[in-house]
């Protein structure tokens, strides 16, 4: 299996990727991305660089955000000071479940952002979806705190607010990466 960084011409794709993902979840009980997502605002994360595909000869098997931007009102300012990459989005087609693609890619961006001189890997998950947040902990990331107020909605609820974080470290992903290098941190 390939990664590499998503091209513009994938948006489609990415979308109809994550539409499968939700629908996935709805069955297993959750409304984790019921709501459609942007295709501006991924077009703009593509462009950006930020957005990574795995591909197993020409399918897609999964796809990660990996950004050095934090979403507003989750970590403290003496966190954000801290060299961190936060994952975002990171999906695995139901077609390669079981495999391990997605501990493999939480890997791939952990040795990534440690190239890129980040301390920390982050993430947010949905606050609600236990199951998610104990794949995350069984993959070696530690609960920080969840955040439950000041969604993006008139300060509302906030859905994706469990925080959690890993060590970077140099890892074996087993992916041919053809991504360039990460742009250090500055």
């Amino acid at each position: 299996m390939r990664i590499l960084p998503a091209q513009p011409e994938d948006v489609a794709k990415l979308l109809a990727f994550r539409e499968e993902a939700a629908a996935w979840l709805s069955r297993l009980g959750t409304d984790q991305w019921q709501r459609p997502y942007p295709a501006d605002k991924l077009l703009e994360t593509i462009k950006a660089g930020t957005v990574f595909m795995v591909v197993d000869v020409d399918v897609t098997a999964a796809t990660i955000t990996l950004t050095p931007d934090a979403e507003d009102g989750l970590w403290t300012e003496r966190e954000l000071t801290e060299p961190s990459l936060f994952i975002n989005k990171l999906t695995v087609a139901r077609t390669h479940a079981g495999q391990n693609v997605g501990g493999r890619l939480l890997d791939w961006a952990g040795g990534r952002a440690y190239r890129a001189g980040a301390k920390w890997l982050r993430l947010d998950a949905w606050t609600t979806n236990e199951d998610l947040q104990a794949y995350y902990l069984n993959r070696g990331f530690e609960h920080v705190r969840t955040v439950l107020e000041g969604g993006a909605v008139n300060g509302g609820p906030r859905v994706s607010g469990w925080l959690a974080q890993r060590l970077t470290r140099p890892t074996i992903h087993d992916f041919t990466d053809e991504t360039p290098a990460p742009a250090p941190l500055s």
